[in-house]
């Protein structure tokens, strides 16, 4: 007889290690402090001696979902740039005139740390109470060295104080900030110089990031953050031809990036780097709706190439003012012809490799116990509704709770 804290029966598992969603109709899983020590078929499971017993009755059981690409730290928010847009302006337009992401840094330098881990608190409780176990926070709109660390102290905070995993990537190279007009190459200095000496310093980064844009930086720009990043120990990911076409995919796989972001305008050599390097595929459905973009990212070129596909919300206040990581699973669906089961792995397996976490997105022995019970008839419910808030309980490292 096997001791465990916990086991939950009388479930279906979509338990996310194979193709499709691997489906069990009658499963088990016992947990062990933070750890799922056995998921199966009930028939097959061991004899366990639980401290809890928990019956699913019947309810789909999934990994917990992972939101691998936010924004969420920020102060303010840019609804008068939307209302810009509604009347023709383009993203690009407005961020050339100062607006855009400089507007939220001027924004972001004036708040406490306090204010932003207020505003960061509400929006990353909303994504919890849907599901959401592991995230990741960006910086990026500090673009200088005392507010970039104060957005990567509130994201460790969070993590800290909420029922979530928060990993942290480093985005001094978002835009460059207005001291800086026209010395790109004095900024990038700085960036990867003091700036990732201070965040390294303290240890708030968990990654390197870097926005590759006609409007932020060159390749050879993020090639070089990319570098000091190799040196310092830490893992890169590259916001890549959401515009245009950069090569950012193929800069992404020379440096082995954990992921690339946006993807809308990469072409087939790039992609099909990315397959070989396993750099992941982030798509963020949120802000190709939210800019009414047209280019759709290449799909059916990550499917050929065997990318893996990742979907997050990119929450922020421009592009993506999102706060539903279920919600971009509808859209993933209905505007890149994603299907559910794709949909259901790019919030859990998949998003797993783009944070480099190998112990988490499936329910398996020696994962780490974060799974949702959800109240669905099937798992492609989860892509499917618009604004229902399915979950009925959420484990975190073993704890669970009712939503």
């Amino acid at each position: 007889m096997q001791q465990v804290d916990a086991i939950w029966s009388n479930a279906r598992l979509a338990m996310m290690t194979g193709e499709d969603y691997g489906a069990v109709e009658d499963g088990l899983i016992a947990v062990r402090g933070d750890t799922i020590a056995w998921a199966g078929p009930r028939r097959d499971a061991p004899a366990f001696e639980p401290k809890q017993r928990y019956d699913a009755k019947g309810r789909w059981i999934t990994p917990g979902l992972i939101d691998a690409h936010t924004h969420l730290v920020f102060g303010g928010d840019r609804a008068e740039e939307f209302a810009l847009r509604l009347e023709g302006a383009s993203y690009e337009e407005i961020a050339r005139a100062g607006g855009g992401i400089k507007s939220t840094v001027a924004k972001t330098r004036a708040a406490s740390e306090n204010d932003l881990y207020r505003s960061a608190h509400r929006r990353l409780a909303q994504l919890i109470a849907e599901g959401v176990t592991t995230v990741e926070i960006k910086s990026g709109y500090g673009l200088e060295i005392e507010t970039e660390c104060r957005m990567l102290r509130v994201a460790r905070r969070l993590g800290r104080d909420l029922p979530v995993t928060v990993k942290t990537s480093f985005l001094g190279a978002h835009a460059l900030p207005p001291e800086y007009a026209g010395r790109s190459t004095d900024y990038i200095d700085l960036v990867t110089g003091p700036m990732l000496d201070a965040v390294t310093a303290e240890g708030l980064a968990d990654a390197v990031d870097v926005f590759a844009e006609t409007i932020a930086f060159s390749a050879e720009e993020a090639a070089r953050v990319f570098e000091a990043a190799r040196r310092r120990g830490l893992p890169v990911k590259l916001h890549a031809d959401q515009l245009s076409d950069q090569g950012g995919a193929a800069l992404a796989a020379r440096f082995g990036a954990l992921s690339a972001e946006h993807l809308e305008h990469s072409g087939e050599a790039g992609i099909a780097a990315m397959g070989k390097a396993g750099t992941v595929a982030m798509l963020l459905p949120g802000a190709y709706y939210f800019l009414r973009d047209k280019q759709q990212p290449p799909v059916d070129l990550m499917r050929k190439y065997q990318v893996l596909i990742a979907i997050a919300t990119d929450c922020n206040p421009g592009s993506s003012p999102a706060v539903s990581l279920l919600l971009m699973m509808n859209m993933a669906s209905t505007l890149f012809r994603m299907t559910p089961a794709e949909t259901l792995a790019a919030v859990t397996r998949n998003a797993a490799r783009a944070l480099g976490l190998a112990d988490r997105g499936m329910l398996a022995a020696g994962k780490r116990a974060d799974f949702v019970l959800w109240d669905i008839a099937h798992p492609a419910e989860l892509s499917y509704w618009i604004g229902a808030k399915p979950a009925h309980m959420i484990v975190q490292a073993g704890t669970a709770r009712e939503v």
